[in-house]
């Protein structure tokens, strides 16, 4: 059986580059679980429907081919035949996400296919980060950590990452996006036996150690 190595955080924690990083640097697969909601969200506009209207998102998700890749060099995301890799990160997709993602149907759903991704996966285990791994997808994880940073460092590191853009925009939308997905599940506190690591002091190599480390033991725990 996989195993999930869960990973929640807020946007601008870094989770999703440390993720990728560790899986990369331990040989485990990495599913990047924002990607099925975007993907879900572009389906939805591709067939011309509303994200705001919870029976439209309702019934897209119920006729939703989606195929994600979880080698963490070669991430492929695919709705049928078509190939959204690079779609799924366009403004007007990344706008329509919220609304897909809070219909709790479609959670629940969405869920399910990512414990089956992660069974059927051809690793000794999975990075898992999204929102709410630790706490509904994978609650019974032999590793799960929440991986989070103060919201000025958060904003200024996807300031970064974002060239061009204005900093106090980002650290706004960073906000705006941080109350609307608190309203869905919380992922700024962590749960009973979910550990934390903080890396607002940290830098990236650093961030990467102290989330190894934490899985080297609790997997060690686990196994034991």
């Amino acid at each position: 059986m996989t195993d999930f190595i869960a990973i929640d955080g807020p946007a601008g924690s870094g989770k999703s580059s440390v993720s990728k990083a560790v899986a990369r640097k331990l040989g485990f697969g990495y599913l990047d679980t924002g990607s099925a909601y975007r993907a879900l969200a572009w389906h939805v506009l591709a067939q011309g429907a509303d994200t705001a209207d919870a029976e439209a998102v309702r019934s897209a998700a119920s006729d939703f081919p989606l195929a994600l890749g979880l080698d963490p060099d070669i991430r492929t995301v695919r709705v049928g035949a078509a190939d959204i890799t690079d779609a799924i990160r366009e403004p007007r997709v990344s706008g329509a996400v919220s609304g897909v993602a809070r219909v709790p149907e479609v959670r629940e759903q969405v869920n399910r296919l990512f414990r089956t991704l992660v069974a059927e996966a051809p690793y000794p285990a999975v990075v898992v980060e999204g929102r709410d791994i630790t706490t509904v997808v994978a609650p019974d994880a032999p590793v799960r950590i929440l991986l989070t940073a103060a919201p000025e460092v958060r904003a200024a590191r996807r300031a970064g990452e974002l060239a061009g853009e204005n900093a106090a925009a980002v650290a706004e939308a960073l906000h705006r996006r941080d109350a609307s997905d608190s309203a869905v599940v919380d992922f700024l506190n962590a749960a009973e036996g979910v550990e934390v690591v903080d890396s607002t002091d940290l830098d990236f190599p650093q961030t990467i150690d102290a989330v190894l480390t934490v899985i080297q033991r609790r997997r060690g725990v686990h196994n034991g």
